[in-house]
């Protein structure tokens, strides 16, 4: 009398986990070929697990109510007249819904291997190998989505969180187990800004942004601000140049909503202050339309009324692309992202004198030298449209008179 092992199937292509609802029969139980023995629920359907073979049912290694990756070993049928050992041979294919009279799909075992616990398996797919603890897990079950639904929290609060399902997919035990261990650590409410920085971040990174950068010579922007009496901040000289350029081709800063791309009314940009635990982003309107002179006095009043957090509506909200100068905290170069609404960000980082090849000399000279970074959501432009387009942006800071 020969032993075969009833495993997890695979469920469906992008299926690596299930969760047994009901096991059908019990140790000494007689089995048919084809017969029913277990429910099993994925994100997708309930369905039914068969085995191939008739015989005794001589035991159930898995419970009721637990998760399992494919390939996981459930039990073991005896079959008379067969002496092969380990899995069963032939793998069953879902069976049509009128086939079953409760609507449920049929499917057969798989074959796989297991560790000494009987997990860590690393189960098939039609001879392709399938990780059961590889990263980047493609669903969440209902009863987790459910769960994280009812506490108010998002699939991002659970980043730190370590899996144990298949494909590094977090199980409800896990979840479960998180929940506890993060009462017994000190926690403190998050702000309000805090929470709408966070809940526009997680908006914003549905989108595919990429980053391009280059270096930017600012000796002569730092000359024009030295001798400019009002002595405007590098940010509204990055915001001036974008608008410009912006101003020439606006497709950069338009949003795709289906398949058309909304192009801006007006070239509005803002830029990032920061205030009490979150960042302000007050906003001046028609910048391709305004010199940088007749910007001064609304920017340093914005600036004023951002770091008090008394920003009036209208200086919120509408802009196109937002600057930050990251290079105020020494920072020479970062990949900031758009916010949701927007499709570009430009970043500045600090100046510092580097080497600068002179041909007219033979020989180097010293410059003071920014990154220039500009971020953006990757379906609107590609990479050569960024670059032309921060290029252009530098072209204008190293000639601070045409701004």
């Amino acid at each position: 009398m020969g032993q075969f092992a009833i495993s997890m199937p695979q469920l469906g292509e992008s299926v690596a986990e299930a969760t047994l609802l009901k096991l059908k029969v019990k140790s000494g139980d007689i089995v048919e070929m084809d017969q029913e023995v277990a429910e099993v629920e994925t994100s997708k359907s309930v369905m039914s697990v068969t085995t191939s073979y008739g015989g005794v049912w001589k035991e159930w290694k898995a419970k009721e109510g637990k998760s399992y990756p494919v390939g996981t070993i459930l039990g073991f049928v005896e079959v008379a007249g067969r002496k092969e050992q380990g899995t069963e041979k032939r793998t069953r294919g879902p069976a049509s819904k009128g086939a079953h009279s409760d609507g449920k799909k049929k499917v057969g075992g798989a074959k796989n291997g297991v560790d000494s616990n009987g997990h860590g398996v690393t189960p098939t797919i039609q001879g392709l190998p399938v990780p059961a603890r590889a990263a980047g897990a493609s669903y969440m079950s209902p009863r987790m989505k459910a769960r994280i639904e009812e506490l108010g929290l998002h699939a991002a609060d659970l980043a730190g969180l370590a899996p144990s399902g298949a494909k590094g997919r977090v199980t409800i035990e896990d979840f479960e187990k998180f929940m506890v261990d993060l009462e017994r650590q000190k926690l403190t409410p998050a702000s309000s800004m805090r929470v709408a920085v966070a809940d526009a971040m997680r908006r914003s990174w549905t989108r595919p942004l990429a980053t391009v950068g280059r270096g930017v010579r600012m000796d002569e922007m730092m000359a024009h601000r030295k001798k400019h009496p009002g002595k405007p901040g590098p940010t509204l000289y990055v915001a001036r140049a974008l608008g410009i350029a912006l101003g020439e081709s606006s497709t950069p800063a338009g949003r795709l909503v289906g398949n058309r791309i909304v192009h801006p009314s007006s070239i509005d940009i803002g830029f990032a202050v920061e205030a009490e635990d979150g960042v302000l982003v007050p906003v001046l309107r028609k910048v391709n339309q305004t010199k940088l002179d007749a910007m001064l006095a609304s920017y340093g009043a914005l600036m004023a009324k951002a770091k008090e957090r008394k920003l009036p509506a209208e200086a919120v909200g509408g802009s196109v692309a937002v600057v930050t100068n990251y290079g105020t905290f020494g920072l020479e170069w970062a990949t900031p992202i758009p916010l949701p609404e927007q499709s570009l960000v430009l970043g500045l980082g600090v100046a510092k004198k580097v080497p600068l090849w002179n041909e007219k000399t033979g020989g180097f000279v010293p410059v003071n030298e920014a990154g220039l970074t500009l971020s953006f959501d990757h379906r609107v432009i590609d990479g050569g449209a960024a670059g032309r387009l921060l290029a252009r942006v530098a072209e204008l800071l190293e000639s601070p008179e045409k701004l």
